[in-house]
């Protein structure tokens, strides 16, 4: 469905461009609805070659009549972006950020009274069609504000609304969750390779393997508890796989994981 809205990408990094795609893929926006701001030539002319998109150089060039602004510029460069923009921005511009770490209030003490903010925090999958975001409400933003960033973010996987305070747990289970999964695969396929298979199939047969098992949990609606005992045969080669990351401790390594890039994720917020 059409969002009707005109879209201002300011930077052009992956998730912005990968948000782009999914915008138009699924028929949410037109070319002419979206804008991106890119300060280099080369990748200014890719962008608009591959979605004949309107690409300029100017952040206040793409920000002008624009009803959302997406900030996806690093956050070293946020102040700069939001001290450039701010006086070009209407009262009814929603600002959305996904600079990772940079506070809803760091935002709005760099904008206009009032403004309309949502913060975010995407995964790379998006790249793909199958992100995982969140979305966190400022304190001024409507109730249709965070529909239509959720709508956004929808066009490239799934979207959930949380407090702002729980981004970093966020960060650290969809945000890094993808490099953890990436680990588990090739780790998968490397005991493909020990147990005899060529390396093209077992890495095929294990990220194939996690894309189902997700899809199992995801469209049956049960608990991967309940999904791991229905291939738990008794005696079987299954529970002795299972027995061996136990023991390993396979769950608690990746807890650990999660809370750790959560911690980390707190520690560089604060220190901006």
């Amino acid at each position: 469905m059409a969002l009707g809205k005109k879209i201002a990408f300011l930077g052009t990094g992956n998730m912005a461009e990968a948000l782009v795609k999914g915008l138009l893929r699924a028929g949410a926006a037109s070319p002419a609805e979206l804008v991106c701001a890119e300060p280099r030539e080369e990748r200014r002319r890719e962008i608009a070659g591959r979605y004949g998109v309107q690409v300029v150089a100017s952040n206040r060039q793409a920000v002008a009549g624009a009803d959302v602004v997406l900030l996806s510029v690093k956050p070293q460069a946020m102040d700069a972006v939001l001290a450039e923009i701010a006086g070009d921005l209407g009262g009814g511009t929603l600002v959305i950020s996904i600079a990772a770490g940079v506070s809803i209030a760091a935002i709005a003490g760099k904008l206009p009274p009032a403004a309309r903010i949502v913060r975010t925090m995407p995964n790379t999958p998006a790249l793909v069609g199958a992100g995982a975001a969140a979305l966190a409400a400022g304190p001024h933003s409507t109730p249709a504000d965070l529909e239509l960033a959720k709508r956004i973010f929808d066009a490239v996987g799934t979207a959930v609304v949380v407090a702002e305070p729980l981004l970093d747990a966020v960060t650290g289970l969809s945000g890094s969750g993808p490099a953890f999964v990436y680990l588990f695969i090739e780790a998968l396929a490397d005991g493909g390779v020990k147990a005899g298979l060529a390396r093209t199939e077992a890495l095929a047969l294990a990220a194939q393997t996690v894309l189902g098992a997700a899809k199992m949990v995801l469209e049956s609606g049960e608990h991967p508890g309940r999904l791991k005992d229905q291939v738990t045969s008794p005696g079987g080669t299954t529970i002795a796989g299972v027995h061996a990351l136990e023991k390993a401790g396979f769950r608690g390594a990746v807890m650990d994981a999660v809370e750790a890039a959560a911690r980390r994720s707190r520690e560089l917020g604060e220190r901006k």
